[in-house]
């Protein structure tokens, strides 16, 4: 079970620095620590068009820790693009997003640190095996690398026993899963599931709702689905079909 500490970031004797916020992914990750603090992610007036073509028209939510939001929408409505704008893959072509950690802006830098993301296009390397993939993602992020801390969110995701197979030998429920696995790699308190439930069966789905769960007690979730059962996940929902 992970252990909790809770600082008053309000207080003069801990300020708020990039130090700080690197302590908080360290212990997370070493050592499964939660640090309760105030995360809130903010998107004021987003919008993306492609040459004349709009796409999205001045998207503006707040999320707070604790909180899960879905957008809907029909294909093409945006969804995936406004989940890749937060997570800073692609720009707006107007407005901003934000992340505030205690009601202090985190820097472009350190956002991505703080993000999680699943989407259909994320890349698993069919020619190593599913551990591999993890600390292969460790090294890429810069994570300390810990193999058991990789073990446990395979458990996690039902995928322990088959940890040293090869990818390529995996079904699309599998892939599935170990795209959940790596954005959990680091505890993110940003949590963006593009169609979460894709290729899952009702004991996939079971990981996924689980999942969101474990994250309210520490951050925050966005999902992009049509899916009702994926929609009623969340608190609110964001409609770009209207």
């Amino acid at each position: 079970m992970s252990r909790v500490f809770v600082f008053d970031f309000a207080t003069p004797k801990f300020r708020l620095t990039s130090r700080t916020q690197g302590i908080w992914l360290n212990l997370t990750w070493l050592y499964g620590i939660n640090i309760h603090v105030m995360y809130s992610l903010r998107v004021t007036n987003v919008s993306k068009h492609y040459s004349a073509t709009p796409l999205l028209q001045n998207i503006s939510f707040q999320l707070q820790t604790g909180e899960a939001l879905a957008v809907a929408g029909w294909n093409g409505s945006g969804k995936s693009t406004l989940l890749r704008i937060i997570a800073g893959l692609v720009k707006p072509s107007a407005g901003k997003v934000q992340i505030f950690f205690d009601n202090e802006p985190i820097s472009k830098e350190r956002k991505r640190k703080l993000i999680g993301m699943v989407a259909p296009s994320l890349a698993i390397y069919e020619e190593l095996t599913a551990l591999e993939n993890l600390e292969f993602f460790c090294r890429v992020r810069g994570i300390p690398h810990n193999r058991e801390k990789c073990l446990d969110l395979m458990e996690r995701v039902g995928l322990c026993e088959q940890a040293n197979k090869m990818c390529r030998n995996y079904s699309s429920g599998m892939i599935q899963r170990l795209k959940l696995a790596q954005a959990l790699l680091h505890n993110p308190p940003l949590l963006l599931l593009d169609e979460p439930g894709c290729n899952l069966d009702s004991k996939g789905m079971k990981v996924v709702e689980r999942i969101i769960l474990d994250q309210r007690s520490f951050g925050m979730t966005v999902i992009a689905s049509n899916e009702e059962r994926e929609v009623e996940y969340a608190d609110r929902v964001i409609n770009l079909s209207k």
